[in-house]
């Protein structure tokens, strides 16, 4: 192993170099990984276009990327060396172990989280990063390492399903068919949901769906009041969706806001009294992998079909700005 490494920086909204790093080493108690996989993320690009998320921003030059796989190269002290040449996917986060909040199990809610391509902790977008060993998780034989890579976004829709306590027989909307809503009508159909329907603003994305197994793909704007729905899985962040969606639901429905969008929205707040429905938002995740491991080897989510694009550690912008294209789903980058 070389005592450096090649790394994509972001110095600036719109600009990204590639310069040479130290390898970082492992700490007690993590391991090293050689990163073979990063899929990008709308977090990256807002960060490259705008150079903030709100109250996030990047002040210093910043490796971006959280959504990774690799293998391990090197262990810290108090690591098992037979770890050592283990492929893995990376929860891209350190946590303070010491709070309330992971204590009482939603580590996710840490207020001291170190989160991957958050400022100031730099991401994946490097040949090597350096993670908790009990966040590098195993990957099974065939499941390809950009799948495991992906298992980042997996995970989130994982944690959204146990939010809304989706079960068997549900009937359940998904707003946006981007790769989040893509995945979640996967997870819907998994848990067992008898009814997927799913709306976007592109018929394109809509036919996809359908492929993605939704039941029903309808475009953004129709009538859903009546559908009654069981479960909203809201994955836009759009105002009118987010509206729409909870007019939707049926009494006693459950809604889960998962699409980033506008600091302040509007809800029908009749409908929520009225119906008495259940609105909560999802942070990232918590104690999820095994079970996106568990989905996708069993071939009930498959991730691989979600790729569109693959660019190499130099070709990061062009990977950034591919995935603004809304024919794109998602765009890997290798940095080994």
């Amino acid at each position: 192993m070389t005592p450096t490494m090649r790394a994509a920086v972001l110095q600036a909204p719109g600009e990204i170099t590639v310069e040479e790093r130290p390898v970082p080493l492992p700490d007690p108690g993590d391991v090293l990984v050689r990163v073979t996989a990063v899929g990008i993320c709308g977090s990256d690009v807002h960060y490259y276009r705008e150079g903030r998320i709100g109250p996030f921003v990047v002040e210093e030059p910043l490796v971006l990327g959280h959504e990774s796989a690799g293998v391990v190269a090197a262990v810290g002290d108090g690591v098992d060396a037979s770890r050592i040449g283990e492929r893995v996917s990376v929860e891209p986060q350190r946590i303070d172990w010491s709070s309330a909040q992971a204590r009482a199990g939603r580590y996710n809610l840490d207020p001291q989280v170190q989160f991957f391509a958050t400022p100031p902790v730099d991401g994946a977008f490097a040949e090597y990063v350096t993670i908790p060993a009990m966040f590098a998780h195993r990957l099974p034989e065939g499941i390809s390492d950009e799948a495991g890579a992906l298992l980042e976004p997996l995970s989130v829709a994982v944690a959204a399903a146990r939010k809304s306590r989706l079960g068997v027989g549900d009937h359940v909307l998904v707003t946006g068919a981007g790769p989040i809503g893509l995945i979640l009508t996967q997870v819907a159909r998994a848990l067992g949901a008898s009814e997927v329907v799913v709306t976007d603003v592109s018929e394109d994305r809509l036919r996809l769906a359908e492929t993605f197994g939704a039941t029903r793909a309808v475009v953004a704007d129709t009538d859903l009041s009546e559908l009654r729905a069981d479960v909203l899985l809201e994955a836009s962040g759009a105002p009118p969706a987010i509206h729409a969606g909870l007019r939707a639901l049926g009494p006693a429905g459950r809604a889960v806001l998962i699409g980033m969008g506008a600091d302040d929205v509007t809800i029908p707040l009749s409908a929520v009294q009225n119906r008495e429905l259940e609105v909560t938002g999802v942070f990232r995740y918590a104690n999820t992998w095994p079970t996106a491991i568990e989905l996708v080897r069993s071939g009930r989510v498959d991730l691989d079909r979600l790729v569109t694009g693959r660019f190499s550690l130099e070709q990061t912008a062009q990977a950034l700005e591919a995935a603004e294209d809304p024919r794109s789903l998602k765009a890997i980058v290798h940095p080994s």
